[in-house]
This record gives C-alpha cells, structure tokens and sequence, in this order.
C-alpha cells in the first residue's frame, strides 16, 4: 500500500486493524517512506516484531492500492491463513493495470492544452501532446530500470529535452519553452507533496518531511535535465 502511495497514517491503521483481527491484545506500527516496524503482543505476553526495509520508490497505483485496500478491510472481516493472504496479494501484484491505453491518451489530452494554456500555439500544443505520449511510454517500460524516481526524472527530462530541442531547430516556428512546459506538468510531483503536506498535518512529520525532501529533489531532477538539455543544444 504504501509503494502504491498511501499515506503513512493509512499503512500503520491497516496494520493495528489487522494485527488485532489475529488477536492481538496491543499493537505497535511505526511506519516511514523508508522503513516499517510492526509489533504485536498478545494476551500470553508473547511479543512479535518485524522489521522491513523498504528502497523502492513509491508511485501513485490507486488502482492497486484499492485493491490492497479491499483484502485488509475483508481480512479484519474475517481473518485467513498467513499463506492465503501471501496468495491473494500476490494476485494483485501481477495483475496488469486495466486499459493501458488510457495513461498514453490521458497524457496527451494533459500535455497539449497545458502548452496552449501557458501560451503555445496549437501546432505547440500537438508536439507537447505527441512528447507527452513518450512521457507515458517511457514510465511504463523504462522506471523499472532506474534505481530512484530523481534518476528516472532527470535521465527522461535530459532526453525529452534533447528531442524537443532538437524539433525546435529543424522547426524554427515552434516554440520550445510552451512545449516543455506543457510535458514539464505531467511529471511535477504534485500529488507526492499533497500527501507530505497530509502527512504532517496528521503528525506523522518525519514521514512528511522526508516526502516533501523526495519531492523536492524528484523536481530538482526535472529542472536540470532539461536545463542540461537546452545547454547542450544551445
């Protein structure tokens, strides 16, 4: 839940929920973008604890996360074998999102008329559509090969620049700053600090902090992949 972009108040509920639907008496959940720690004591004094390090970065599969969702709300309901559970998360791991096609059409009906809104023309606003499309290719196909989200950013920011650049030469009419601005939106981590923002306000500060630190740096990423972009290009 939490790789798909949940909040952290959300993971450590679900957890307190599920650990006293297996007859926990106390249940302690500390719960950051980084780490998760469970421990549960039940009613003989006996205390469980687990530990697990978390290096992959988060996206936003609400798609997924509902499903996530769905098996902990039903397990609280009425608990199942630990093997059960493993199976039925499995499940959703390798299930494919629904309609792929919408991501490539969704990013083009973003990037174009956000060129044009910021002041591009509209052959401006079709390239911005048509960079937007590679926008969605290359997050579908290529994150996986990146260790962080920044490196991903800055490596199809840099590239995204370079192609957009060089159509601004061959196609001196075009615009470059209104297309790039209009691609630059549909990887601004808007929803990532929406949820730092959550995060501390329901007190979870350290995990907000260290959300707002990620996307801050996610964004630094954007800015200077392109900027090395338009330096290289002249």
């Amino acid at each position: 839940m939490l790789l798909c972009g949940a909040e952290v108040h959300r993971v450590e509920d679900t957890l307190c929920r599920m650990g006293r639907a297996v007859g926990a008496e106390k249940v302690n959940a500390f719960v950051i973008t980084s780490s998760m720690v469970l421990t549960l004591t039940f009613a003989d004094g006996q205390n469980l604890t687990e530990t697990r390090r978390i290096t992959t970065s988060p996206s936003n599969a609400f798609d997924r996360l509902e499903r996530y969702n769905a098996i902990s709300r039903h397990f609280c309901r009425q608990p199942v074998p630990a093997g059960e559970l493993h199976e039925q998360i499995l499940q959703v791991q390798a299930q494919t999102p629904d309609q792929p096609w919408r991501d490539y059409v969704g990013s083009m009906v973003a990037a174009g008329p956000l060129a044009v809104f910021f002041g591009g023309t509209v052959i401006d606003g079709i390239f911005a559509a048509l960079f937007g499309n590679l926008i969605a290719l290359a997050s579908r196909h290529f994150r996986k090969y990146c260790p962080n989200t920044v490196t991903f950013n800055f490596l199809l920011c840099f590239a995204l620049g370079i192609l957009i650049c060089l159509c601004g030469r061959v196609m001196p009419f075009l615009h470059i700053d209104k297309i790039m601005i209009g691609d630059i939106m549909l990887v601004i981590p808007g929803i990532a600090v929406t949820i730092s923002v959550r995060d501390v306000l329901v007190g979870d500060t350290i995990s907000g902090a260290l959300r707002l630190l990620e996307s801050v740096l996610w964004a630094a990423g954007i800015v200077y992949g392109f900027m090395l972009a338009i330096r290289i290009a002249g």
